[in-house]
């Protein structure tokens, strides 16, 4: 039977489904081209639309200060670019606790000296954000990816109000998303990239951790510790103090907003005599049971990654999903065990939650689900409230009780679906 049907080049998108370039009986269909937006499927368009809108509301509330919690990006940051571009780390400085790789960050904004630091760091940012945008919507076209993914990052950024623009935190979940959606195909650049994140704070190695025993292992590995050791070569070359960040973790208490600190906090309730002090660049507790919480917290991070570690050795199966959500696990580990959380984590985590939900296989849908009424939490004490929560208002403590007690649970159960999927024993038949 004779056919009218238009030859198109077919586009997937999301789920998998043909977007655009679909052929239609007796309808010319223009065929998928990035050059022409007319041409550009609802999957695409959607998702960048949004992406566009909530970025201009998350930039007009940094540019109009209404929340006041801009002084890094407006006053710490410039002067460690100062420093930085006299050709050294900073020094006698324990709020500069940053691998060498910070150093570029900060710079970066620089590069734009037509316009205030502060402005330039938001456009660092912003080209950040939306290379993780592009990451997750590209790796939609996959068959195994969806733009799921995607929708979390453009819309769970937002929750945490104009924070993300005013942390460098984008940038470092940048090299993480962007390594795990690519270690896959490509173990060496997904390596590098973790190394390169690393170098800039530490946890985007993570995005490693996961990879599939053999080959794929082996050079992922070998891409992190040659990239890393070339990338500190040349810093150490060009700046003086390169590790000096190494001795300024030294001392730190307990940070408000951690786990342990919310028990100090409910104890504040009830007579503790503790008080909070600005120490380290965060607000931490000064006073009795401090150090046996601090050490507690030390023991249960070396716990959660000798499960880590215990789950490697078990693990036997892995699918598309696996790096990602071994990932969110070890992330989440390492945070709910932290002597530190402060706000600007939950960027971290939302990268993260974006990834785990850019694959069909991941065991991840029920945590990322606390882990964004986790978000919200942590935005309604910071900003919103962080007065109530510094001067021991009720409020804002059972605010940050409710907010930890749904981060351990999510890290208890990112934890039980994990090994589940991958170190359970099979079932006989």
């Amino acid at each position: 039977m004779p056919s009218t049907e238009a030859s198109v080049r077919r586009t997937n998108l999301g789920d998998g489904t043909a977007a655009a370039g679909q052929s239609t009986e007796g309808k010319a269909v223009t065929a998928f081209s990035w050059r022409r937006a007319s041409s550009w499927p609802s999957d695409l368009l959607n998702p960048a639309g949004a992406w566009v809108l909530s970025r201009m509301l998350i930039l007009a509330l940094v540019y109009s200060k209404a929340m006041g919690v801009d002084g890094e990006v407006n006053g710490l940051y410039p002067g460690w670019a100062h420093t930085l571009a006299s050709g050294s780390y900073p020094q006698g400085d324990v709020t500069w606790q940053y691998p060498p790789g910070a150093a570029l960050v900060f710079l970066a904004p620089k590069a734009l000296n037509f316009i205030s630091y502060g402005a330039a760091f938001g456009v660092v940012i912003l080209l950040a954000d939306a290379a993780i945008t592009t990451g997750l919507i590209l790796a939609a076209r996959s068959g195994e990816r969806q733009v799921t993914g995607a929708w979390v990052w453009i819309l769970g950024l937002p929750l945490m109000l104009h924070v993300p623009y005013v942390r460098y935190d984008v940038i470092v979940t940048a090299f993480a998303v962007l390594s795990l959606l690519s270690v896959r195909r490509s173990p060496r650049l997904g390596g590098a990239l973790a190394a390169v994140g690393a170098l800039v704070k530490g946890w985007p190695v993570l995005a490693v951790l996961g990879t599939p025993r053999g080959k794929s292992t082996r050079d992922a590995w070998i891409s992190v510790i040659v990239s890393a050791a070339a990338i500190v070569g040349v810093l150490a070359l060009v700046f003086r103090n390169t590790f000096g960040f190494l001795g300024n973790q030294e001392g730190r208490g307990i940070e408000m907003g951690s786990v342990g600190g919310s028990v100090l906090q409910l104890w504040r309730l009830h007579g503790y005599t503790g008080r909070l002090n600005y120490q380290f660049g965060a607000m931490e507790f000064v006073g009795p049971y401090v150090s046996s919480i601090a050490k507690a917290s030390l023991v249960l991070t070396v716990v959660g990654l000798a499960w880590l570690l215990l789950w490697r050795f078990k693990a036997n199966r892995w699918s598309a999903a696996t790096p990602a959500d071994a990932a969110m696990t070890a992330l989440l580990l390492f945070i709910t065990t932290s002597r530190v959380i402060s706000p600007q984590y939950f960027i971290w985590i939302v990268g993260m939650a974006a990834v785990c939900l850019s694959f069909r296989e991941t065991t991840q849908r029920p945590v990322v689900a606390l882990l964004m009424l986790a978000t919200v939490l942590t935005t309604i004490d910071y900003p919103l409230f962080l007065g109530q929560l510094g001067a021991g208002m009720p409020f804002g403590i059972y605010v940050l009780v409710l907010r930890n007690a749904v981060l351990v649970l999510a890290s208890v159960l990112s934890c039980y679906y994990l090994w589940k999927a991958t170190a359970s024993k099979r079932e006989a038949g």
